[in-house]
């Protein structure tokens, strides 16, 4: 029985394209994505979804007057949608904690640097590589970790990394970081979860051989 995935998003979805992509050539075992949620209508991964015959569901964050009456909605689609995991690619919403404690160990997050430097509420986007280069760290890279209630603190699954080069700005280091860590880890920690290769042991992710 595979797992069914549930996909949240609010852009672009280069991400969920690294999943769709990597689901078709076979590398994600025992899971399948079932159905994409946006957090905005106009959010082009949608159309990703679409196009692969992905269900979709938009549910507008704007619509909601806090964090907590919309991460009930969440919680409402991600229980009729039957979820087993919850992956946030590109998600920009911090869930509240009536969701990360109902699929605790079940929400996968992708942070663009190498925690624990560069998280944290108000680091997302741009903003981080811009910070990464500011401090002018030699390597930076992307981690992939399961989410609790506070922004870039859960159990870390994997991480990659990739040098920082002399002139990159942090449009060059966010591209290099998507295509050599995110793309590949996010499928790879996404099939793990999948075929129950992930155990927790004090708080700590260990990948099992």
């Amino acid at each position: 029985m595979k797992k069914n995935i549930i996909v949240l998003v609010s852009g672009g979805g280069t991400n969920l394209q690294a999943l769709i992509d990597a689901e078709k050539k076979g590398e994600i075992i025992g899971g399948k994505i079932t159905c994409v949620i946006s957090s905005k209508p106009d959010a082009y991964a949608l159309e990703r979804a679409k196009n692969n015959g992905i269900a979709t569901r938009v549910i507008p964050r704007k619509e909601y007057a806090d964090s907590k009456s919309y991460s009930e909605a969440i919680l409402e689609a991600l229980e009729a949608e039957k979820a087993d995991l919850v992956v946030l690619a590109g998600f920009m919403t911090i869930l509240d904690e009536c969701v990360t404690s109902r699929y605790a160990y079940k929400i996968i997050n992708v942070h663009p640097a190498l925690i624990p430097s560069f998280c944290g509420e108000g680091y997302y986007g741009l903003k981080v590589h811009e910070k990464a280069l500011e401090y002018g760290v030699k390597v930076s890279g992307a981690t992939i970790h399961f989410v609790n209630e506070k922004a870039d603190a859960g159990a870390i699954i994997l991480q990659g990394v990739v040098d920082v080069e002399k002139g990159d700005t942090p449009e060059i280091l966010q591209r290099r970081i998507m295509e050599n860590v995110e793309w590949k880890l996010l499928p790879k920690a996404v099939s793990l979860f999948c075929q129950d290769k992930i155990e927790i042991i004090n708080g700590k992710a260990y990948v099992k051989s």
